[in-house]
């Protein structure tokens, strides 16, 4: 076996480590719930749906407000909108939730630690807790550990005679 075939079949390997997953239904649906809950926010940053202010003005409130610098700016809404749509066909899941967890830790250091823990269910805090973000930063990492689970393009991908097929070729 040539060196071409050996780094081609090792990046096949890769790729599976990637996709792989196993068909459990629990981890399909917080991945779903977890990706429909970043797309809607993405949605709003991206788009200006839901209520958003769309790209433009959320780019001017993080780079201008918040002095994110323009390229974290960006990638904040990509891993968002992007991440959740990724989660909810559970496409590149851990990719998708590296993203999310990325955005969750910057939050968490930014804006909500200031705030305490607890979410700001009286009105009495100026801002929000960080509880939400933990919750999120749990969910991630069991999806960068577990994969998308059932119902995902990821096990698709990952199938056993797909798999199998691709060894074959390489």
């Amino acid at each position: 076996m040539g060196r071409i075939e050996r780094s081609l079949r090792k990046g096949l390997l890769v790729l599976n480590k990637l996709f792989r997953t196993d068909n459990d239904i629990a981890t399909a649906i917080v991945r779903l719930v977890l990706g429909v809950v970043f797309f809607a926010h993405g949605a709003q940053k991206l788009l200006g749906w839901f209520g958003g202010y769309g790209f433009t003005g959320t780019m001017g409130f993080l780079t201008g407000v918040m002095h994110i610098p323009v390229i974290f700016a960006f990638l904040a809404i990509v891993a968002e909108f992007f991440g959740g749509l990724g989660l909810i066909f559970g496409f590149m899941t851990r990719v998708a939730a590296v993203g999310v967890l990325s955005n969750m830790i910057v939050a968490i250091a930014m804006v909500h630690s200031q705030f305490g823990f607890f979410m700001n269910w009286t009105g009495a805090q100026k801002g929000e807790g960080y509880e939400y973000h933990l919750l999120a930063l749990a969910v991630t990492v069991l999806l960068i550990i577990r994969g998308a689970g059932a119902v995902s393009l990821d096990r698709l991908l990952s199938s056993p005679a797909k798999r199998s097929a691709q060894l074959q070729t390489a």
